[in-house]
Protein backbone atom coordinates (compact mmCIF):
# COMPACT_ATOMS: atom_id res chain seq x y z
CA UNK A 1 0.00 0.00 0.00
CA UNK A 2 1.81 3.07 -1.07
CA UNK A 3 1.69 6.53 1.59
CA UNK A 4 -0.73 8.38 -0.26
CA UNK A 5 -3.44 5.05 -0.08
CA UNK A 6 -2.40 4.61 3.38
CA UNK A 7 -3.12 8.18 4.11
CA UNK A 8 -6.42 8.13 2.13
CA UNK A 9 -7.89 4.68 4.22
CA UNK A 10 -6.75 6.20 7.32
CA UNK A 11 -8.86 8.77 6.98
CA UNK A 12 -11.81 7.35 6.07
CA UNK A 13 -11.41 4.76 9.12
CA UNK A 14 -11.41 7.90 10.88
CA UNK A 15 -14.41 9.95 9.63
CA UNK A 16 -16.31 6.57 9.81
CA UNK A 17 -16.70 5.94 6.39
CA UNK A 18 -14.87 2.16 6.74
CA UNK A 19 -15.56 -0.05 9.54
CA UNK A 20 -11.79 -1.04 10.69
CA UNK A 21 -12.77 -4.65 11.83
CA UNK A 22 -13.87 -4.99 8.41
CA UNK A 23 -10.62 -3.97 6.62
CA UNK A 24 -8.52 -6.32 8.80
CA UNK A 25 -10.51 -8.88 8.06
CA UNK A 26 -10.17 -8.08 4.34
CA UNK A 27 -6.31 -7.70 4.62
CA UNK A 28 -5.66 -11.15 6.53
CA UNK A 29 -7.95 -13.03 3.80
CA UNK A 30 -6.59 -11.29 0.50
CA UNK A 31 -3.23 -9.51 1.73
CA UNK A 32 -2.37 -5.79 1.91
CA UNK A 33 -1.47 -5.32 -1.53
CA UNK A 34 -5.32 -5.53 -2.43
CA UNK A 35 -6.07 -2.57 -0.86
CA UNK A 36 -7.33 -0.47 -3.41
CA UNK A 37 -10.31 1.96 -3.02
CA UNK A 38 -11.91 0.40 -5.74
CA UNK A 39 -11.74 -3.34 -4.04
CA UNK A 40 -12.94 -1.89 -0.84
CA UNK A 41 -16.07 -0.73 -3.02
CA UNK A 42 -16.69 -3.97 -4.90
CA UNK A 43 -17.08 -6.21 -1.01
CA UNK A 44 -19.16 -3.24 0.07
CA UNK A 45 -16.81 -2.03 2.95
CA UNK A 46 -16.91 1.27 1.59
CA UNK A 47 -19.72 2.98 -0.07
CA UNK A 48 -18.94 6.15 -2.87
CA UNK A 49 -20.87 8.45 -1.17
CA UNK A 50 -19.53 7.75 1.97
CA UNK A 51 -15.91 8.15 0.25
CA UNK A 52 -16.78 11.58 -1.27
CA UNK A 53 -18.36 12.93 1.75
CA UNK A 54 -15.15 11.83 3.75
CA UNK A 55 -12.98 13.31 1.40
CA UNK A 56 -14.66 17.05 0.84
CA UNK A 57 -14.54 17.16 4.73
CA UNK A 58 -10.67 16.45 4.29
CA UNK A 59 -10.35 18.40 1.65
CA UNK A 60 -12.23 21.59 3.22
CA UNK A 61 -9.63 21.04 6.47
CA UNK A 62 -6.84 20.82 3.69
CA UNK A 63 -5.51 17.35 4.97
CA UNK A 64 -5.50 16.72 1.23
CA UNK A 65 -5.05 18.45 -1.71
CA UNK A 66 -7.22 17.63 -5.51
CA UNK A 67 -3.68 16.68 -6.81
CA UNK A 68 -2.57 13.86 -4.37
CA UNK A 69 -5.94 12.32 -4.38
CA UNK A 70 -5.88 12.35 -8.26
CA UNK A 71 -3.15 9.75 -7.75
CA UNK A 72 -4.98 7.62 -6.04
CA UNK A 73 -6.78 4.67 -8.02
CA UNK A 74 -10.53 4.33 -7.50
CA UNK A 75 -11.32 7.93 -6.63
CA UNK A 76 -13.03 10.33 -8.74
CA UNK A 77 -11.87 13.46 -7.85
CA UNK A 78 -14.65 14.98 -10.49
CA UNK A 79 -17.07 13.83 -9.09
CA UNK A 80 -16.15 15.01 -5.85
CA UNK A 81 -15.13 19.07 -7.42
CA UNK A 82 -18.97 18.35 -8.38
CA UNK A 83 -20.46 17.85 -5.07
CA UNK A 84 -18.32 20.89 -3.74
CA UNK A 85 -19.93 23.00 -6.10
CA UNK A 86 -22.81 21.75 -6.03
CA UNK A 87 -22.84 22.48 -1.93
CA UNK A 88 -21.71 25.73 -3.11
CA UNK A 89 -23.96 26.53 -5.58
CA UNK A 90 -21.68 26.89 -8.16
CA UNK A 91 -20.48 25.04 -11.18
CA UNK A 92 -17.66 22.38 -11.91
CA UNK A 93 -15.90 23.18 -15.49
CA UNK A 94 -13.43 20.57 -17.20
CA UNK A 95 -10.96 23.31 -18.52
CA UNK A 96 -10.35 20.85 -21.00
CA UNK A 97 -14.04 20.72 -22.76
CA UNK A 98 -14.16 25.11 -22.61
CA UNK A 99 -13.45 26.88 -25.25
CA UNK A 100 -11.54 29.69 -23.33
CA UNK A 101 -11.84 33.35 -24.89
CA UNK A 102 -8.12 34.68 -24.80
CA UNK A 103 -9.04 38.02 -25.83
CA UNK A 104 -11.02 38.30 -22.23
CA UNK A 105 -6.98 36.87 -20.51
CA UNK A 106 -5.95 39.96 -22.39
CA UNK A 107 -7.13 42.14 -19.97
CA UNK A 108 -5.76 40.60 -16.15
CA UNK A 109 -1.79 40.29 -15.78
CA UNK A 110 -0.83 37.29 -16.20
CA UNK A 111 1.12 37.51 -12.34
CA UNK A 112 -2.00 38.08 -10.78
CA UNK A 113 -4.19 34.94 -12.58
CA UNK A 114 -1.12 32.27 -11.21
CA UNK A 115 -0.96 34.50 -8.07
CA UNK A 116 -4.22 33.25 -7.24
CA UNK A 117 -4.35 30.49 -9.88
CA UNK A 118 -7.64 31.94 -11.13
CA UNK A 119 -8.62 31.50 -14.92
CA UNK A 120 -11.33 33.90 -16.50
CA UNK A 121 -13.12 31.57 -19.30
CA UNK A 122 -15.41 33.17 -21.38
CA UNK A 123 -18.22 35.75 -21.18
CA UNK A 124 -22.01 33.81 -20.67
CA UNK A 125 -25.27 34.73 -22.83
CA UNK A 126 -26.13 37.27 -19.79
CA UNK A 127 -23.07 38.67 -20.42
CA UNK A 128 -21.50 37.79 -17.34
CA UNK A 129 -18.13 36.61 -17.06
CA UNK A 130 -17.14 33.00 -15.84
CA UNK A 131 -14.02 32.65 -14.24
CA UNK A 132 -12.12 29.26 -12.67
CA UNK A 133 -11.43 29.18 -9.06
CA UNK A 134 -9.16 26.63 -7.57
CA UNK A 135 -10.16 27.75 -4.34
CA UNK A 136 -13.82 29.61 -4.84
CA UNK A 137 -13.78 30.42 -1.01
CA UNK A 138 -10.63 33.05 -1.82
CA UNK A 139 -12.40 36.00 -1.09
CA UNK A 140 -9.01 37.83 -1.68
CA UNK A 141 -8.37 36.49 -4.78
CA UNK A 142 -12.35 36.94 -5.77
CA UNK A 143 -11.84 40.71 -5.11
CA UNK A 144 -8.40 41.32 -6.98
CA UNK A 145 -9.77 39.90 -10.13
CA UNK A 146 -13.56 41.54 -9.65
CA UNK A 147 -11.62 44.60 -10.09
CA UNK A 148 -9.99 44.19 -13.76
CA UNK A 149 -13.75 43.29 -15.43
CA UNK A 150 -14.91 46.69 -14.18
CA UNK A 151 -18.48 46.35 -13.51
CA UNK A 152 -18.94 43.09 -15.01
CA UNK A 153 -20.52 40.72 -12.86
CA UNK A 154 -18.38 37.67 -12.54
CA UNK A 155 -19.74 34.03 -12.10
CA UNK A 156 -17.42 31.66 -10.21
CA UNK A 157 -16.80 28.23 -11.38
CA UNK A 158 -14.41 25.81 -9.27
CA UNK A 159 -12.20 23.23 -11.66
CA UNK A 160 -9.12 21.47 -10.77
CA UNK A 161 -6.07 23.43 -9.85
CA UNK A 162 -3.44 21.57 -12.02
CA UNK A 163 -5.49 22.33 -15.01
CA UNK A 164 -6.02 26.15 -14.38
CA UNK A 165 -1.97 26.10 -13.74
CA UNK A 166 -1.10 23.85 -16.84
CA UNK A 167 -2.99 26.63 -18.64
CA UNK A 168 -1.48 29.61 -17.18
CA UNK A 169 1.98 27.75 -17.43
CA UNK A 170 1.22 27.51 -20.93
CA UNK A 171 -0.07 31.56 -21.69
CA UNK A 172 3.02 32.55 -19.73
CA UNK A 173 5.53 30.75 -21.72
CA UNK A 174 3.31 31.70 -25.07
CA UNK A 175 4.25 34.95 -24.22
CA UNK A 176 7.38 35.40 -23.11
CA UNK A 177 8.29 33.45 -26.21
CA UNK A 178 6.40 36.57 -28.81
CA UNK A 179 8.71 38.65 -26.34
CA UNK A 180 12.01 36.98 -26.54
CA UNK A 181 11.19 36.75 -30.65
CA UNK A 182 10.41 39.95 -30.73
CA UNK A 183 14.07 40.95 -28.99
CA UNK A 184 15.71 38.67 -31.22
CA UNK A 185 14.53 40.12 -34.17
CA UNK A 186 14.89 43.61 -33.03
CA UNK A 187 18.83 43.06 -32.53
CA UNK A 188 19.14 41.30 -35.77
CA UNK A 189 17.67 44.18 -37.52
CA UNK A 190 17.65 47.41 -36.01
CA UNK A 191 20.18 47.17 -33.18
CA UNK A 192 23.74 48.12 -34.76
CA UNK A 193 25.24 47.63 -32.14
CA UNK A 194 24.12 43.78 -31.11
CA UNK A 195 24.38 42.99 -34.87
CA UNK A 196 26.48 39.21 -33.32
CA UNK A 197 24.02 37.06 -32.79
CA UNK A 198 25.68 35.33 -30.57
CA UNK A 199 25.93 38.25 -28.21
CA UNK A 200 21.96 38.95 -27.73
CA UNK A 201 20.15 38.50 -24.52
CA UNK A 202 17.18 37.69 -25.50
CA UNK A 203 18.99 34.43 -27.37
CA UNK A 204 19.49 33.51 -24.01
CA UNK A 205 16.59 33.85 -22.40
CA UNK A 206 14.46 32.06 -24.85
CA UNK A 207 17.12 29.08 -24.39
CA UNK A 208 16.74 29.31 -20.74
CA UNK A 209 13.05 28.92 -21.18
CA UNK A 210 13.32 25.97 -23.48
CA UNK A 211 15.73 23.69 -21.28
CA UNK A 212 13.11 24.99 -17.98
CA UNK A 213 10.14 23.81 -20.13
CA UNK A 214 11.75 20.71 -21.16
CA UNK A 215 12.46 19.33 -18.01
CA UNK A 216 9.04 20.55 -16.26
CA UNK A 217 7.60 18.34 -19.01
CA UNK A 218 10.12 15.82 -18.26
CA UNK A 219 11.37 15.33 -21.76
CA UNK A 220 14.12 13.18 -22.56
CA UNK A 221 15.37 15.35 -25.66
CA UNK A 222 15.11 18.48 -27.24
CA UNK A 223 14.54 18.73 -31.33
CA UNK A 224 15.23 22.06 -32.67
CA UNK A 225 15.09 22.05 -36.35
CA UNK A 226 15.25 24.46 -39.13
CA UNK A 227 12.24 24.11 -41.66
CA UNK A 228 11.54 26.40 -44.87
CA UNK A 229 9.48 28.84 -42.97
CA UNK A 230 9.66 28.06 -39.22
CA UNK A 231 12.32 27.18 -36.28
CA UNK A 232 10.40 24.20 -34.72
CA UNK A 233 10.87 23.27 -30.96
CA UNK A 234 9.57 19.65 -30.13
CA UNK A 235 10.49 17.60 -26.66
CA UNK A 236 10.09 13.72 -26.49
CA UNK A 237 7.95 12.97 -23.70
CA UNK A 238 7.77 9.85 -22.97
CA UNK A 239 9.00 8.46 -26.04
CA UNK A 240 6.79 10.54 -28.21
CA UNK A 241 7.52 13.86 -29.80
CA UNK A 242 5.27 17.09 -29.04
CA UNK A 243 5.91 20.29 -30.92
CA UNK A 244 5.94 22.72 -28.57
CA UNK A 245 7.19 25.93 -29.86
CA UNK A 246 6.79 27.19 -33.61
CA UNK A 247 9.54 30.06 -34.15
CA UNK A 248 9.60 32.64 -37.07
CA UNK A 249 12.41 31.17 -39.60
CA UNK A 250 14.86 34.30 -38.56
CA UNK A 251 15.04 33.14 -35.20
CA UNK A 252 17.22 29.71 -35.68
CA UNK A 253 20.33 31.49 -36.61
CA UNK A 254 20.91 33.02 -33.31
CA UNK A 255 19.68 30.34 -31.22
CA UNK A 256 21.89 27.75 -33.38
CA UNK A 257 24.93 29.66 -32.62
CA UNK A 258 24.37 30.44 -29.23
CA UNK A 259 23.70 26.68 -28.67
CA UNK A 260 27.06 25.75 -30.17
CA UNK A 261 28.66 28.23 -28.30
CA UNK A 262 27.02 26.48 -24.69
CA UNK A 263 28.44 23.27 -26.21
CA UNK A 264 32.10 24.48 -27.01
CA UNK A 265 31.39 23.37 -30.88
CA UNK A 266 32.17 25.65 -34.07
CA UNK A 267 29.80 28.27 -34.89
CA UNK A 268 31.33 28.33 -37.93
CA UNK A 269 30.98 24.86 -38.96
CA UNK A 270 27.72 23.95 -40.71
CA UNK A 271 28.45 21.05 -43.33
CA UNK A 272 29.80 18.58 -40.64
CA UNK A 273 27.78 17.00 -37.70
CA UNK A 274 29.24 17.97 -34.29
CA UNK A 275 28.84 16.59 -31.06
CA UNK A 276 29.36 18.21 -27.72
CA UNK A 277 27.64 18.68 -24.11
CA UNK A 278 27.25 21.40 -21.51
CA UNK A 279 25.62 21.62 -17.86
CA UNK A 280 22.99 23.71 -16.59
CA UNK A 281 21.38 23.66 -12.79
CA UNK A 282 18.13 23.96 -12.86
CA UNK A 283 15.51 24.24 -9.97
CA UNK A 284 18.66 23.20 -7.51
CA UNK A 285 19.30 20.13 -9.90
CA UNK A 286 22.22 19.46 -11.79
CA UNK A 287 21.44 18.38 -15.94
CA UNK A 288 23.91 17.33 -18.62
CA UNK A 289 22.84 18.52 -21.73
CA UNK A 290 24.46 15.98 -24.56
CA UNK A 291 24.36 18.02 -27.95
CA UNK A 292 24.19 16.57 -31.51
CA UNK A 293 23.87 18.71 -34.63
CA UNK A 294 23.36 17.89 -38.08
CA UNK A 295 23.16 19.67 -41.65
CA UNK A 296 20.06 19.42 -43.29
CA UNK A 297 18.58 21.00 -46.71
CA UNK A 298 17.00 24.63 -44.90
CA UNK A 299 20.08 24.67 -41.80
CA UNK A 300 20.97 22.34 -39.14
CA UNK A 301 19.01 20.09 -36.72
CA UNK A 302 20.14 20.02 -33.25
CA UNK A 303 19.10 17.77 -31.12
CA UNK A 304 19.89 17.07 -27.16
CA UNK A 305 19.80 14.47 -24.93
CA UNK A 306 18.75 15.73 -21.17
CA UNK A 307 20.46 13.74 -18.12
CA UNK A 308 18.91 13.68 -14.73
CA UNK A 309 22.20 13.59 -13.26
CA UNK A 310 19.65 12.17 -9.79
CA UNK A 311 18.78 9.44 -11.84
CA UNK A 312 21.81 7.73 -10.95
CA UNK A 313 20.62 7.31 -7.61
CA UNK A 314 17.20 5.64 -8.45
CA UNK A 315 17.15 2.38 -6.29
CA UNK A 316 16.58 -0.99 -7.91
CA UNK A 317 13.15 -1.21 -6.16
CA UNK A 318 11.38 1.76 -7.49
CA UNK A 319 13.02 0.84 -11.46
CA UNK A 320 9.09 -0.39 -12.09
CA UNK A 321 9.82 -4.12 -11.64
CA UNK A 322 7.38 -6.40 -10.99
CA UNK A 323 8.26 -8.52 -7.30
CA UNK A 324 9.09 -12.13 -9.14
CA UNK A 325 11.32 -9.87 -11.67
CA UNK A 326 12.67 -7.89 -8.76
CA UNK A 327 13.55 -10.99 -7.26
CA UNK A 328 15.04 -12.94 -9.75
CA UNK A 329 17.21 -10.23 -11.48
CA UNK A 330 18.68 -9.11 -7.81
CA UNK A 331 19.47 -12.75 -7.63
CA UNK A 332 21.44 -12.19 -10.86
CA UNK A 333 23.58 -9.11 -9.88
CA UNK A 334 24.22 -10.81 -6.47
CA UNK A 335 26.61 -13.80 -8.16
CA UNK A 336 30.08 -13.37 -7.02
CA UNK A 337 31.07 -13.78 -10.96
CA UNK A 338 29.18 -14.52 -14.58
CA UNK A 339 27.79 -11.79 -17.02
CA UNK A 340 24.21 -10.06 -16.57
CA UNK A 341 22.42 -8.69 -19.45
CA UNK A 342 20.14 -6.15 -20.03
CA UNK A 343 18.44 -6.14 -23.41
CA UNK A 344 15.87 -3.90 -25.47
CA UNK A 345 15.48 -1.37 -28.06
CA UNK A 346 17.05 2.02 -27.78
CA UNK A 347 15.33 4.22 -25.20
CA UNK A 348 13.94 1.17 -23.29
CA UNK A 349 15.59 2.30 -19.60
CA UNK A 350 18.84 -0.46 -19.71
CA UNK A 351 21.22 1.97 -19.03
CA UNK A 352 18.90 3.61 -16.17
CA UNK A 353 18.69 -0.45 -14.72
CA UNK A 354 22.57 -0.84 -15.03
CA UNK A 355 22.82 1.96 -12.78
CA UNK A 356 19.83 0.92 -10.42
CA UNK A 357 21.90 -2.07 -10.48
CA UNK A 358 25.65 -0.67 -9.58
CA UNK A 359 23.83 1.24 -6.24
CA UNK A 360 22.22 -1.86 -5.52
CA UNK A 361 25.89 -4.00 -5.50
CA UNK A 362 28.06 -0.81 -4.64
CA UNK A 363 30.69 -1.84 -2.04
CA UNK A 364 33.75 -0.26 0.01
CA UNK A 365 35.12 -3.56 -0.28
CA UNK A 366 34.87 -4.12 -4.41
CA UNK A 367 36.43 -2.51 -7.13
CA UNK A 368 33.79 -1.37 -9.57
CA UNK A 369 34.85 0.31 -13.33
CA UNK A 370 32.48 1.15 -16.13
CA UNK A 371 33.13 1.52 -19.75
CA UNK A 372 30.52 3.61 -21.06
CA UNK A 373 30.00 5.75 -24.74
CA UNK A 374 29.49 8.46 -23.27
CA UNK A 375 29.54 8.71 -19.29
CA UNK A 376 25.93 9.50 -18.45
CA UNK A 377 26.27 10.15 -14.76
CA UNK A 378 28.86 10.38 -12.19
CA UNK A 379 28.78 7.79 -9.10
CA UNK A 380 31.10 7.97 -6.30
CA UNK A 381 33.14 5.46 -5.13
CA UNK A 382 33.27 4.01 -9.05
CA UNK A 383 35.70 4.18 -11.50
CA UNK A 384 34.21 5.18 -14.33
CA UNK A 385 36.30 5.25 -18.24
CA UNK A 386 34.61 7.39 -21.17
CA UNK A 387 35.16 5.55 -24.69
CA UNK A 388 37.26 7.75 -27.18
CA UNK A 389 37.23 6.39 -30.78
CA UNK A 390 39.38 8.94 -31.89
CA UNK A 391 42.50 7.92 -29.16
CA UNK A 392 41.56 4.38 -29.80
CA UNK A 393 39.90 4.00 -26.58
CA UNK A 394 37.16 1.54 -27.76
CA UNK A 395 35.03 -0.92 -25.39
CA UNK A 396 37.41 -3.74 -26.07
CA UNK A 397 40.03 -1.75 -25.77
CA UNK A 398 38.94 -0.29 -22.39
CA UNK A 399 37.54 -3.44 -21.45
CA UNK A 400 40.82 -5.28 -22.26
CA UNK A 401 42.82 -2.57 -20.00
CA UNK A 402 40.33 -2.81 -17.27
CA UNK A 403 40.84 -6.50 -16.32
CA UNK A 404 44.99 -5.43 -15.38
CA UNK A 405 43.28 -3.04 -12.92
CA UNK A 406 42.18 -5.84 -10.25
CA UNK A 407 38.37 -5.06 -10.29
CA UNK A 408 35.83 -7.18 -8.73
CA UNK A 409 32.57 -5.79 -10.37
CA UNK A 410 32.63 -4.40 -14.34
CA UNK A 411 29.93 -2.48 -15.98
CA UNK A 412 30.22 -2.33 -19.79
CA UNK A 413 27.72 0.33 -21.06
CA UNK A 414 26.84 -2.12 -24.51
CA UNK A 415 28.64 -4.44 -26.39
CA UNK A 416 28.59 -4.02 -29.74
CA UNK A 417 31.13 -6.40 -31.19
CA UNK A 418 32.10 -10.05 -31.27
CA UNK A 419 35.68 -8.54 -29.30
CA UNK A 420 33.86 -6.76 -26.69
CA UNK A 421 31.48 -9.51 -26.02
CA UNK A 422 34.24 -12.40 -25.85
CA UNK A 423 36.09 -10.09 -23.51
CA UNK A 424 33.76 -9.90 -20.98
CA UNK A 425 32.57 -13.08 -21.22
CA UNK A 426 36.49 -14.37 -20.31
CA UNK A 427 36.22 -11.75 -17.43
CA UNK A 428 32.97 -13.70 -16.25
CA UNK A 429 34.65 -17.05 -16.43
CA UNK A 430 37.89 -15.44 -14.68
CA UNK A 431 35.68 -14.54 -11.75
CA UNK A 432 34.23 -11.27 -12.34
CA UNK A 433 30.67 -9.87 -12.58
CA UNK A 434 29.89 -8.17 -15.26
CA UNK A 435 26.63 -6.06 -16.03
CA UNK A 436 25.95 -5.19 -19.17
CA UNK A 437 23.52 -4.20 -22.29
CA UNK A 438 22.61 -5.76 -25.55
CA UNK A 439 20.15 -5.17 -28.47
CA UNK A 440 17.38 -7.94 -28.80
CA UNK A 441 13.74 -7.98 -28.60
CA UNK A 442 13.67 -10.63 -25.89
CA UNK A 443 15.44 -12.29 -23.26
CA UNK A 444 15.42 -15.44 -24.89
CA UNK A 445 16.99 -13.84 -27.87
CA UNK A 446 19.88 -13.05 -26.43
CA UNK A 447 21.29 -16.34 -26.53
CA UNK A 448 20.50 -16.69 -29.85
CA UNK A 449 22.17 -13.48 -30.78
CA UNK A 450 25.32 -13.84 -28.60
CA UNK A 451 25.74 -17.37 -30.85
CA UNK A 452 25.28 -15.52 -34.41
CA UNK A 453 27.90 -13.28 -32.82
CA UNK A 454 30.08 -16.04 -33.03
CA UNK A 455 30.47 -17.16 -29.66
CA UNK A 456 30.86 -20.65 -28.48
CA UNK A 457 28.00 -22.46 -26.67
CA UNK A 458 29.75 -23.56 -23.80
CA UNK A 459 31.39 -20.36 -22.99
CA UNK A 460 27.52 -18.96 -23.19
CA UNK A 461 26.71 -22.05 -20.78
CA UNK A 462 29.69 -21.34 -18.58
CA UNK A 463 29.40 -17.33 -18.23
CA UNK A 464 25.63 -16.24 -18.95
CA UNK A 465 23.81 -16.06 -15.23
CA UNK A 466 20.91 -13.79 -16.18
CA UNK A 467 19.22 -11.76 -19.04
CA UNK A 468 16.70 -9.04 -18.30
CA UNK A 469 14.25 -8.02 -21.48
CA UNK A 470 12.79 -4.86 -20.78
CA UNK A 471 10.24 -1.95 -22.57
CA UNK A 472 9.08 1.17 -21.26
CA UNK A 473 5.29 1.92 -21.72
CA UNK A 474 3.22 5.07 -21.07
CA UNK A 475 1.75 5.38 -17.95
CA UNK A 476 -2.31 6.64 -18.19
CA UNK A 477 -2.72 10.41 -17.01
CA UNK A 478 -4.15 10.02 -13.55
CA UNK A 479 -5.80 13.54 -13.95
CA UNK A 480 -8.58 12.18 -17.33
CA UNK A 481 -8.10 8.31 -16.19
CA UNK A 482 -11.79 6.55 -17.62
CA UNK A 483 -12.84 3.15 -18.36
CA UNK A 484 -12.02 2.22 -21.22
CA UNK A 485 -15.03 0.81 -23.07
CA UNK A 486 -13.46 1.45 -26.39
CA UNK A 487 -11.08 -1.56 -26.29
CA UNK A 488 -10.75 -3.91 -29.21
CA UNK A 489 -12.69 -6.81 -27.50
CA UNK A 490 -10.71 -9.18 -30.81
CA UNK A 491 -7.33 -7.94 -28.45
CA UNK A 492 -9.22 -9.58 -25.45
CA UNK A 493 -10.34 -13.06 -27.04
CA UNK A 494 -6.68 -13.09 -28.26
CA UNK A 495 -4.98 -13.23 -25.13
CA UNK A 496 -7.65 -14.63 -23.14
CA UNK A 497 -5.58 -16.86 -21.43
CA UNK A 498 -4.36 -13.47 -19.52
CA UNK A 499 -7.16 -11.14 -19.54
CA UNK A 500 -10.33 -11.99 -17.77
CA UNK A 501 -13.59 -11.24 -19.41
CA UNK A 502 -15.23 -9.19 -16.48
CA UNK A 503 -11.48 -7.65 -16.67
CA UNK A 504 -12.21 -3.68 -16.29
CA UNK A 505 -9.48 -1.89 -18.41
CA UNK A 506 -8.40 2.04 -18.70
CA UNK A 507 -7.07 4.76 -20.65
CA UNK A 508 -6.84 8.44 -20.68
CA UNK A 509 -8.82 10.66 -22.32
CA UNK A 510 -6.95 13.97 -22.75
CA UNK A 511 -6.54 16.76 -20.69
CA UNK A 512 -4.08 19.55 -19.85
CA UNK A 513 -2.16 17.92 -17.48
CA UNK A 514 -0.97 15.12 -20.21
CA UNK A 515 -0.94 17.67 -23.07
CA UNK A 516 -4.00 16.00 -24.04
CA UNK A 517 -2.06 12.74 -24.55
CA UNK A 518 -4.17 10.35 -22.32
CA UNK A 519 -0.40 9.65 -20.74
CA UNK A 520 1.80 10.72 -18.21
CA UNK A 521 5.12 9.22 -17.23
CA UNK A 522 6.48 5.98 -18.07
CA UNK A 523 6.77 2.92 -16.43
CA UNK A 524 8.70 -0.46 -16.73
CA UNK A 525 7.72 -4.29 -18.27
CA UNK A 526 10.19 -6.43 -17.83
CA UNK A 527 10.95 -10.38 -18.23
CA UNK A 528 13.92 -11.90 -16.46
CA UNK A 529 15.41 -15.46 -17.17
CA UNK A 530 17.81 -16.61 -15.31
CA UNK A 531 19.96 -19.60 -16.39
CA UNK A 532 19.33 -22.50 -14.08
CA UNK A 533 21.74 -25.74 -14.44
CA UNK A 534 18.94 -27.29 -16.78
CA UNK A 535 18.99 -24.27 -19.07
CA UNK A 536 23.07 -23.80 -19.11
CA UNK A 537 23.69 -27.80 -20.01
CA UNK A 538 20.57 -26.78 -22.91
CA UNK A 539 22.46 -23.86 -24.18
CA UNK A 540 25.59 -26.06 -23.93
CA UNK A 541 24.35 -28.56 -26.14
CA UNK A 542 22.95 -26.11 -29.04
CA UNK A 543 19.28 -25.86 -28.20
CA UNK A 544 17.19 -24.44 -30.03
CA UNK A 545 15.36 -20.79 -29.21
CA UNK A 546 11.64 -22.12 -28.28
CA UNK A 547 13.46 -25.23 -26.44
CA UNK A 548 15.18 -22.83 -24.33
CA UNK A 549 11.53 -20.61 -23.72
CA UNK A 550 9.36 -23.83 -23.01
CA UNK A 551 11.73 -25.14 -20.23
CA UNK A 552 11.84 -21.27 -19.20
CA UNK A 553 7.93 -21.20 -18.59
CA UNK A 554 8.71 -24.58 -16.71
CA UNK A 555 10.79 -22.51 -14.23
CA UNK A 556 8.06 -20.08 -13.70
CA UNK A 557 9.61 -17.60 -16.54
CA UNK A 558 6.79 -14.96 -17.14
CA UNK A 559 7.06 -12.82 -20.30
CA UNK A 560 7.26 -8.88 -20.97
CA UNK A 561 3.74 -9.03 -22.23
CA UNK A 562 2.51 -11.04 -19.14
CA UNK A 563 3.48 -8.21 -17.29
CA UNK A 564 2.38 -5.52 -19.32
CA UNK A 565 -0.79 -6.93 -19.15
CA UNK A 566 -0.99 -7.26 -15.28
CA UNK A 567 0.07 -3.52 -15.23
CA UNK A 568 -2.89 -2.84 -17.43
CA UNK A 569 -5.46 -4.96 -15.51
CA UNK A 570 -3.67 -2.56 -12.37
CA UNK A 571 -4.97 0.34 -14.31
CA UNK A 572 -1.50 1.90 -14.88
CA UNK A 573 -1.12 1.42 -18.22
CA UNK A 574 -3.40 1.08 -21.05
CA UNK A 575 -3.59 -2.19 -22.79
CA UNK A 576 -3.46 -0.43 -26.74
CA UNK A 577 0.24 0.78 -24.94
CA UNK A 578 0.81 -2.61 -24.07
CA UNK A 579 0.55 -4.34 -27.23
CA UNK A 580 1.71 -1.33 -29.46
CA UNK A 581 5.10 -2.04 -27.11
CA UNK A 582 5.13 -5.57 -26.22
CA UNK A 583 3.16 -8.14 -28.47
Amino acid sequence: MDFILKRVIDALIRRGAIDESKLNLFIKKFGENRVTIENLIKVKILSPDRLDEALIGELRIKNFDIEELDSVVGIDTVRVLKKIAKNMGIEYVDINSVDIDYKLLERLPIKQLIKYNVLPLYTDENMRVVVAFENPADFEAKGAIERFFHGKIMTIAVAKGNMIRKELQRLKISDDVKSFSKEIKHDLTDGAEVLDEKDSPAVLKLIELILITAIEAKASDIHIEATEKHCLVRYRIDGMLQEFFKLEGIIFGPLNSRMKLLSNLDIAEKRKPQDGRFTRNIDNRVFDFRVSTLPTIFGESIVLRILDKSKALVKLEDAGMNADAYRRFTKGISSPYGIMLVTGPTGSGKTTTLYGALNAIIDVKDKIITVEDPVEYQMAGIQQVQVSTNSGLTFSAALRSILRQDPDKIMVGEIRDQETLRIAIEAALTGHLVLSTLHTNDAVSAINRMQDMGIEDYLLAGAVIGIQGQRLVRKICQACKVVDDSVNRDSIKELSNYIPEDATLYRGKGCAVCNNSGYSGREMICEVLLISDKLSTMIANGASRDELREEAFREGFKTMLQDGISKALQGITSLEEILRVAR
